[in-house]
C-alpha cells in the first residue's frame, strides 16, 4: 500500500500527486488539513517532524519533502524525471529549484500571513503573493529561453522542473497573477494539463 499523507491545496503535495499518477501508482490518500491545524498534531509530527505535508508511505518507508520524493521515485521507478547527461540534470533541477526553492517559501501561506500582520496593515495577502510569484514566473520564463527547452521545460519529455511548474502556476492564478504573457510557460501549462495523469491531480479533482 503507498500512502501519500496530502493537503489538496498544499502545492508541494501536488508534485508528489502528480508523480505518482504519471507512474500509475495507486496510492491511498489521507488528508491533513492544515486550515485545522492537522499539521501540528501529534500524527503528522510523529511521520513528519517539520509539522507540514507531504508525508509518502511507500517500500516501508516514510518520505518527506516533495524533492525528495520525487527523486526518489524517479530513482526507484525510473520515471525518466531527470535527464541521463549531468548538464542536463542541474538544468532541470535548477528551474525544479527556482519554483521549489525561491518562489514556493517565500509565497507559502504560513510565512505570508506573518509578513502581513508584522506590516502593520501596510500589506495585504493578495499584494504579498503578486509581489513574488509575478517577478519569480518572469524569471522562469527568462530561463526557459534556452536550446534545451521543447514542448516542455527540458526537450518533450515530462521532468522534474514541469512537475514544479504546475503547481506553482495554479497558486498564480489562485492569487490573481497574470502570466499569459509568459508564452513559453503559458504552453508548457497547456501541454501539461492535457495530461490525464495531470488532470487527476489537480487540487478541483481531489478537494475534499
Amino acid at each position: 500500500m503507498i500512502r501519500l499523507y496530502d493537503y489538496w491545496r498544499s502545492s508541494s503535495a501536488y508534485r508528489v500527486r502528480i508523480g505518482l499518477n504519471l507512474l500509475g501508482l495507486a496510492h491511498e490518500r489521507v488528508e491533513v488539513d492544515l486550515l485545522k491545524g492537522d499539521q501540528t498534531g501529534h500524527a503528522n509530527l510523529a511521520r513528519n517532524p517539520q509539522g507540514v505535508v507531504p508525508t509518502l508511505e511507500i517500500d516501508g518507508l516514510h518520505l518527506t519533502q516533495s524533492l525528495a520524493i520525487l527523486e526518489y521515485l524517479d530513482d526507484t521507478r525510473a520515471a525518466g524525471w531527470l535527464p541521463v547527461d549531468a548538464a542536463g540534470r542541474a538544468r532541470v533541477r535548477a528551474l525544479a529549484m527556482a519554483v521549489a526553492m525561491e518562489i514556493q517559501p517565500v509565497c507559502n501561506l504560513r510565512v505570508a500571513k506573518t509578513a502581513v500582520a508584522a506590516s502593520g496593515g501596510t500589506l495585504t495577502l493578495e499584494g504579498w503573493m503578486q509581489a513574488h510569484i509575478g517577478p519569480g514566473l518572469a524569471a522562469f520564463e527568462a530561463m526557459l529561453q534556452h536550446p534545451a527547452t521543447g514542448q516542455l521545460c527540458h526537450g518533450d519529455q515530462v521532468t522534474l522542473a514541469d512537475i514544479c511548474l504546475v503547481p506553482q502556476l495554479y497558486n498564480a492564478r489562485r492569487w490573481g497573477v497574470a502570466y499569459d504573457h509568459l508564452t513559453t510557460i503559458a504552453g508548457i501549462e497547456a501541454a501539461m494539463l492535457s495530461l490525464p495523469a495531470i488532470q487527476a491531480a489537480h487540487p478541483d479533482a481531489v478537494k475534499p
